[in-house]
């Protein structure tokens, strides 16, 4: 099993991150694309959300904990077991409101010095959520002073240094984890930095032999790795093998978010909108209310390449979602926003400053793709020239990012001729 239970690159959400930056990491949304601190209900009124997981079964230990951490919350130790539950709930399901709910479990250390190693981590964790990625880092740092040994506190201080494309800080890190945790582990990780880095084909070796290693058979390391295998083979313009290969892995792990949400995404990139359609919605229509936005997102750019009829329903599903988001006052941006207003369409003047603003927090290949989109369709190449700098900096391209690369380059307004 992976030693290092990492958080993912997807980008939020995915993830991914969409992540597993998919973080997931990640996860963006609102008005203002700053990480200001958004909406944070009072303790006696966070809420649990339904969510994929709850729905499948598993909400009574969470209950539990919910039930044990509101009567006591002064208990650091409780604090820390419901905040990681619930932000563990954000990342896989791109759902802020689990964030808002870690963060109201910490709020009475938020700012104190004096937390032991675990509490810095997860402060550290709760804070990137939020976009605060220089707050993050210097309590996952701290964290990492005080238990170097703790691999988890690595694999996140990785991803954060990936996400804000300081290349070099990421490859010390895999020098640090191969000191400490072995060679087998560091690969995984020397793997994700390779594709990201432009070199996708010793990518797809090293993850191979790591998906077949005897050491990483349990759920939780297949998928993550699969993941991982299945973008380093999108990236070296594959996306036949990366399909093959989500498509076997969410077969064996129907409850991952992050495989449904990465096949369904690449299956509307190769038009193959009925199928992507039948993954992002579990294959049954009925049941879109309770979608998390990324896939809600995804059904509908298929509905729409299918002309079907529930395209207005789920237009209007994603409206409504998204102007919940912003009657919470919630500020950061979700990339679920930046497809319904930059891919869909809805408002691409909007996705364009929404851009803009994200990308001086955070740097992965989704976002820069929507951003190249938008600065296209509204005639205004220059804007996007972050992108194209860190595109060159870092040497990454994909199959969808270098053709649009190529027409900034070209469009007029990029030299000043429109």
């Amino acid at each position: 099993m992976l030693k290092l239970l990492f958080k993912g690159l997807i980008s939020p959400t995915l993830t991914q991150s969409y992540s597993i930056f998919l973080t997931a990491i990640f996860s963006l949304a609102g008005t203002s694309a700053h990480a200001q601190n958004r909406f944070l209900p009072e303790v006696s009124t966070v809420v649990l959300p339904t969510s994929v997981h709850t729905l499948m079964g598993n909400s009574g230990s969470l209950r539990a904990l919910d039930k044990q951490w509101r009567a006591n919350p002064e208990d650091l130790k409780i604090a820390l077991a419901y905040a990681r539950q619930v932000f563990n709930l954000g990342s896989s399901e791109g759902d802020l409101r689990w964030y808002g709910s870690a963060k109201a479990a910490l709020r009475p250390w938020w700012s104190v010095t004096d937390l032991p190693a675990d509490g810095f981590f997860m402060r550290g964790l709760v804070k990137q959520g939020f976009h605060d990625f220089d707050g993050g880092l210097k309590d996952i740092n701290q964290a990492i002073s005080m238990d170097p040994k703790h691999a988890e506190y690595w694999s996140w201080r990785f991803s954060l240094h990936l996400m804000q494309a300081n290349m070099d800080a990421a490859q010390q890190d895999v020098y640090e984890i191969q000191k400490l945790f072995g060679s087998e582990e560091a690969n995984i990780y020397q793997a994700v930095l390779l594709y990201r880095t432009g070199q996708p084909l010793p990518a797809l070796k090293l993850l191979g032999e790591s998906i077949r290693s005897a050491s990483y058979q349990d759920a939780a390391s297949q998928i993550w790795i699969g993941f991982h295998l299945g973008e380093a083979s999108r990236v070296a313009n594959q996306p036949d093998k990366a399909l093959t290969l989500w498509r076997r892995l969410l077969e064996a792990y129907p409850q991952s978010h992050l495989l449904r949400l990465s096949l369904a995404d690449l299956l509307n990139q190769k038009k193959k909108y009925k199928e992507a359609k039948a993954v992002a919605t579990l294959n049954s229509s009925a049941i879109t209310s309770n979608l998390t936005d990324a896939l809600l997102m995804q059904a509908l750019i298929a509905s729409r390449g299918l002309n079907a009829n529930d395209e207005v329903s789920l237009a209007s599903q994603m409206a409504a979602r998204l102007q919940t988001q912003s009657l919470r006052q919630e500020s950061l941006i979700e990339r679920p926003r930046l497809i319904y207003q930059i891919a869909y369409g809805n408002n691409l003047a909007s996705g364009l400053a929404l851009s803009i603003e994200n990308w001086k927090l955070q740097k992965e290949p989704t976002d820069a793709v929507l951003f190249l989109q938008a600065a296209l369709a509204l005639n205004q190449a220059k804007s996007a020239e972050p992108v194209v700098r860190w595109a060159a900096a870092t040497k990454y391209t994909d199959p969808q990012l270098s053709p649009l690369i190529e027409a900034i380059l070209k469009h007029p307004s990029w030299s000043g001729r429109s």
